[in-house]
């Protein structure tokens, strides 16, 4: 069963951030994720939740999403995520 990333993200460096945004890719491919939304502005259509920024990475397992973001080579880029960013990120089971 697909799992996915859903990612509500607020950059506040955006020159250092680059770095994560060149690097995670790799990482992404590495876990046989795929971008479903990436960076979006959304819309609010109801309720007071207000993303600014949207990414929804889909990976084939709920196993695959916890080894991307466990993945020891990705942590030098999780950290620059967590310097430059606020974040929140959810780990939802696709139907």
């Amino acid at each position: 069963m697909s799992a996915f990333l859903v990612i509500d993200m607020t950059i506040h460096d955006l020159e250092r951030f680059t770095q994560y945004i060149r690097g995670v890719p790799a990482f992404i491919k590495k876990h046989s994720g795929r971008y479903i939304v990436q960076g979006a502005e959304p819309t609010i259509m109801e309720g007071d939740w207000a993303p600014e920024r949207l990414i929804i990475i889909e990976f084939p397992t709920r196993e695959h999403a916890k080894a991307f973001l466990e993945d020891p080579e990705f942590q030098d880029l999780v950290a620059i995520r967590h310097d430059t960013t606020t974040t929140n990120v959810v780990l939802v089971d696709g139907c």
